[in-house]
């Protein structure tokens, strides 16, 4: 379970699931019926062939988390899913912020971008898109720092996480799992 200093409190899930079509529309469905909000979702093809791996932040109580999980276990193709609360994975997003910049505030706007490591991948005459990447929390600070300099577009990738150490799927298949 992470707080972003949200009131909700956020869950993070990996699943690795077959790559087939619907297997994205069964998965949010199960999510749906239990009136579960899903706050973002990347899917990627796997290291493995045939497999995609699905990254879900969701919000809700935890007891219908843990139903969602028991279901989302029983669908044919979902092979592994783990849910990362009380782990501390790898954690990133990116997020792309197209700012009206005048000349006047431009170099605080570089500062800021700066101090968070952001990149400048767009400089014109009136805007500026700048590229951040880290933590969800990072990313939510530096739009919040930037929202008084009149952020025009948000884009942003959703968080993506992988487990430290061995991999739990990669042994399950060695196993024949």
């Amino acid at each position: 379970m992470q707080n972003s200093g949200s009131k909700k409190n956020l869950y993070t899930l990996s699943l690795v699931v077959r790559d087939r079509p619907g297997v994205l529309v069964r998965i949010a469905l199960v999510f749906a019926r239990r009136g579960y909000n899903i706050a973002s979702l990347t899917v990627s093809p796997g290291a493995e062939g045939g497999f995609s791996r699905m990254t879900i932040t969701c919000s809700g109580d935890p007891v219908t988390l843990e139903q969602i999980i028991k279901q989302l276990d029983k669908l044919i193709d979902v092979v592994y899913v783990t849910d990362h609360e009380g782990e501390s994975p790898i954690e990133v997003e990116i997020a792309l912020v197209k700012i009206r910049s005048t000349l006047d505030n431009r170099t605080e706007i570089l500062q800021i971008a700066e101090h968070y490591k952001a990149k400048v991948v767009d400089y014109g005459a009136e805007t500026l898109i700048l590229r951040v990447e880290g933590t969800s929390e990072k990313v939510e600070v530096f739009h919040e720092l930037l929202r008084s300099y009149n952020v025009e577009e948000l884009v942003r990738s959703g968080k993506i996480v992988m487990d430290r150490g061995p991999s739990h799927f990669a042994h399950m298949l060695k196993n024949g799992a």
